[in-house]
């Protein structure tokens, strides 16, 4: 038994540090590449591009994911005329937590102390994903802080199950930690692109993506446990905010992709959009990255907004 023991925790040993130098590694590769805001209870990571004196636009990604997946493509070509700000949510990327993980509602406030902090005069807010539930939570909450949102294949209505790519985190609270700095790094090494290639689906996923996009992030033990924390949190979050809709002021446009494999593009996206007052919805042909992978109409899209 001794033995045994002695042996294990080697083995732990050893996959906390592997964990750790694949993590100092994925650092390396996909560096910061803006400057943080402090609003309460997280130091905020952002880019900012184009003028400073055009309309603004403040664009917030989904989950296990990060602000690269907007700087990839999109956000180059909206700076041409807009004040472009992309942000980390808070726990993702290099948006840094000062205090306890944030729920939707309060990732909407930390986002709306940014929009404040940065001296934002009423941006377009851009949510993609798991940032779709997060900008509508900001609606509600800071009703005055934005002037609309657009928002891309978002998740806005509860549901039972996580989609099949993101089942895997799943897992009780006072197992992530030690999952997170054990196996959960070298299965990510194995698996994360077969989960990437069904979230992509059914457009095909871009061989740069883990490092012009980020992606690579996701492995890290910090993106693991976020992960796991916000596919417990939302559900109970969205039962409560969805019932909310019709209370939105402020015009909501929504794109989908009608193949969307990863959320229901008629639940999250046409339910969604006919219970907002200025509600509308637009969909074309793709899949759920749409910011990486259908860059052009993505663009025309907001432009038209």
């Amino acid at each position: 038994m001794i033995w045994f023991l002695v042996a294990l925790a080697v083995v732990i040993g050893a996959l906390v540090l592997w964990s750790a130098y694949v993590s100092r590694g994925v650092e390396r590769w996909v560096p910061m590449d803006g400057r943080q805001v402090e609003v309460p209870g997280v130091r905020i990571h952002y880019v900012e591009m184009g003028p400073a004196d055009a309309p603004a636009i403040v664009m917030i990604h989904g989950i296990m994911s990060q602000l690269r997946v907007f700087t990839y493509a999109l956000a180059d070509r909206l700076a041409s005329d807009r004040r472009v700000i992309v942000m980390d949510r808070p726990g993702w990327g290099y948006s840094v937590l000062t205090g306890p993980r944030l729920d939707i509602r309060g990732q909407a406030d930390a986002v709306a102390a940014a929009i404040l902090a940065l001296g934002l005069e009423k941006p377009l807010l851009v949510g993609h994903s798991m940032g779709g539930a997060v900008s509508l939570a900001l609606a509600f909450r800071h009703p005055g802080a934005v002037r609309a949102l657009g928002l891309i294949a978002p998740y806005t209505q509860p549901i039972d199950q996580p989609p099949e790519p993101l089942k895997g985190l799943v897992i009780p609270a006072p197992l992530r930690p030690l999952i997170a700095w054990t196996i959960a790094v070298p299965l990510s090494m194995r698996t994360g692109r077969t989960k990437t290639v069904a979230v992509f689906a059914p457009d095909p996923l871009p061989e740069d993506f883990p490092i012009k996009a980020g992606g690579a992030l996701a492995i890290r033990p910090a993106s693991f446990q976020m992960g796991c924390y916000e596919i417990e949190m939302a559900p109970e979050v969205m039962k409560a905010q969805a019932p909310r809709y019709g209370e939105i002021a402020i015009p909501v446009s929504i794109l989908y992709g009608r193949q969307d494999a990863l959320l229901d593009p008629e639940l999250h996206g046409r339910k969604t959009a006919s219970a907002i007052p200025h509600g509308a919805i637009e969909m074309l042909d793709g899949g759920h990255m749409l910011p990486v992978t259908h860059v052009d109409a993505t663009e025309a899209w907001l432009r038209r907004l």
